[in-house]
């Protein structure tokens, strides 16, 4: 994706110093391997989406590393994208425990 809008080398590259600047936890990442695709947009453009699964990685969700401890679980509602009429970005879901 690199040289794509928002995926240009100094784009991610500034965006990678931000979270290590800042010590945040991408939560994402935390439960979903970095080699697995893991996109929260899908163009409309794109007939069978889920065949071609070709997407991009918009929507984020970062906690400090304070919160790392009280991360439970981490959802992307993919299926959402199914609905009729959907957005084409699906939420990201984030339970913390108390």
């Amino acid at each position: 994706m690199l040289n794509v809008v928002s995926h240009t080398p100094t784009e991610t590259e500034l965006l990678t110093k931000l979270i290590e600047d800042l010590n945040w936890v991408d939560v994402g990442r935390k439960y979903i391997s970095k080699d697995k695709k893991l996109y929260s947009w899908w163009s409309y453009r794109n007939k069978d989406w889920k065949k071609s699964n070709r997407g991009r990685r918009l929507d984020h969700i970062w906690v400090s590393k304070d919160l790392d401890s009280k991360l439970k679980s981490f959802l992307s509602c993919k299926d959402i994208r199914d609905w009729e009429k959907p957005s084409d970005h699906v939420p990201l879901i984030l339970e913390l425990s108390t």
